[in-house]
């Protein structure tokens, strides 16, 4: 089965979409309209750079903004450039990160903003659907542009590097100019593309998070009433609302009467902490959803004026600060689900052995699902410290702040595992308290088919016993689509 065509045309892609595009899901398709706005870009770039000085093209970059490279000097002067600044370092970037680097750059180009030439475009649309990608490395970049590893990308396409994988021949060398060089690397493309695959991973996890709470709600006979449309019609945060809407969903079919006044923290502040989760992820959505869509070159093209705009539109300063904001929100939730844990396997709660073991005889249980979740939650916690507190004065002072919004995306997606092991604790605590307990969720619906889901692929042993497949395969089933 082929699959299916997403079209490019600057404008609308979405981080879904990259990290569908990025995970060979579907394949780009380029707009006609925008394929031709990037050629009659460069032909209006060759008239405004005829009549005056224009960073990077009759000029050298960053500290030597003021020097002007002579005529002689103009066709070697792009790939000085790329050779310059692709200087990454570290560990090679994953394949399906850097497809995403791939996506969001062809997309941006596309917006006409530049003056690459149009063969550049096709030639990184050719490697996205045929599978070559340039070798990148992770570091090198500090959130005023993803310079390294679009030099990089510049080489390989240029035929100085060599592409990797793909199944086809490699894709032709290119004659990369001064057009070329700085338009190609004055991007964060990588950063956005890693954000938007963590983005859309940890959204689905997200989506699970009320379906896993309500089971541990059902297994303790908790209290619905902290999700009552009343409560957060007078403190009508959206994220809250959403989450209170869900839980009200999942849990219309609940029989029982509480046998607590009201719950512990895990349970009763759940729209709270996990709501303000949601209203951080909805943000980092919103920042990407422009990013991706953005023509952010230094200098920038204005194609109806005819003339460029020097600026700092390639700064990451607004997608640094959602980035940070969704890593804490994010440890937020998963703080609440190690206490939900903690008290799935408290007796008073449950009525059942301590750590849901077989017998009260010291038998231990789930005891270790504790640790491996604070061990986890330790990880989370480490990623979730702001990346923006940074600060970087380089290229002989000139340069004078970073987002280093390019760290904190390599922390997010670090924390996609984290938090999923997180939140698997959580559920395999919940099925066997429910198996324990000789429940099943009221009704027939969603929660009800989550928990039998979770229940036909879970170990109904409560013996003592190596817990690791069960934890895992718990992952598994909340990672899956």
């Amino acid at each position: 089965m082929t699959n299916p065509h997403l079209t490019l045309d600057g404008h609308s892609l979405s981080a879904a979409q990259v990290s569908s595009l990025a995970r060979g899901q579907a394949q780009p398709l380029l707009d006609a309209k925008a394929r031709e706005r990037v050629r009659e870009a460069r032909r209006i770039a060759e008239r405004v750079t005829a009549r005056r000085r224009v960073y990077g093209y009759t000029t050298g970059v960053g500290a030597n903004r003021t020097a002007t490279v002579p005529d002689d000097a103009v066709d070697a002067f792009g790939m000085r450039l790329l050779r310059s600044h692709s200087g990454g370092i570290g560990p090679v970037v994953p394949d399906e990160q850097t497809r995403a680097m791939l996506t969001v750059r062809l997309n941006q180009l596309l917006r006409g903003g530049t003056a690459i030439d149009v063969a550049v475009v096709d030639r990184i649309a050719e490697a996205l659907t045929r599978g070559h990608l340039p070798t990148v490395h992770a570091l090198g970049a500090i959130g005023t542009g993803d310079l390294s590893a679009l030099g990089e990308l510049g080489l390989t396409l240029a035929g100085e590097l060599p592409w990797r994988g793909g199944s086809a021949p490699a894709p032709a060398p290119l004659t990369l100019t001064r057009w070329d060089a700085l338009p190609l690397m004055s991007s964060g493309a990588l950063t956005i593309g890693q954000s938007a695959l963590a983005a859309t991973d940890l959204g689905h996890l997200l989506d699970r998070v009320p379906l896993v709470a309500a089971m541990t709600l059902t297994a303790l006979r908790g209290s619905t009433e902290p999700y009552a449309t009343y409560v957060h019609d007078l403190r009508p945060h959206a994220g809250a609302q959403l989450l209170a809407a869900r839980m009200r969903e999942l849990l219309a079919a609940a029989d029982w009467d509480s046998p607590l006044v009201q719950d512990p923290f895990g349970l009763r502040c759940l729209p709270q902490v996990h709501g303000a989760a949601l209203d951080a992820w909805s943000a980092l959505d919103q920042v990407l959803s422009v990013e991706i869509n953005a023509a952010v070159e230094n200098p920038l093209l204005n194609a109806d004026a005819e003339d460029y705009h020097h600026h700092g539109g390639f700064h990451l300063a607004r997608l640094g600060l959602a980035l940070d904001q969704f890593r804490l929100g994010l440890l937020g939730t998963a703080e609440l689900s190690t206490t939900r844990l903690g008290i799935l396997l408290e007796p008073d709660f449950t009525g059942l052995p301590p750590f849901l073991a077989e017998s009260e005889d010291g038998s231990s249980g789930l005891m270790i699902t504790e640790y491996a979740a604070q061990s986890a939650l330790a990880e989370l916690r480490g990623a979730a410290q702001p990346v923006t507190l940074g600060h970087a004065v380089i290229s002989r002072g000139v340069e004078e702040h970073a987002s280093f919004a390019s760290t904190g995306a390599r922390r997010l997606l670090e924390s996609v595992e984290h938090f999923g092991l997180v939140l698997a604790c959580e559920l395999v605590a919940a099925v066997r308290a429910l198996r324990m307990r000789g429940l099943v969720p009221a009704g027939d619906g969603e929660l009800r088919s989550f928990y039998e889901g979770a229940a036909e692929r879970l170990n109904s042993s409560v013996a003592d016993r190596n817990l690791t497949t069960d934890i895992h395969e718990a992952a598994a089933l909340l990672a899956a689509s």
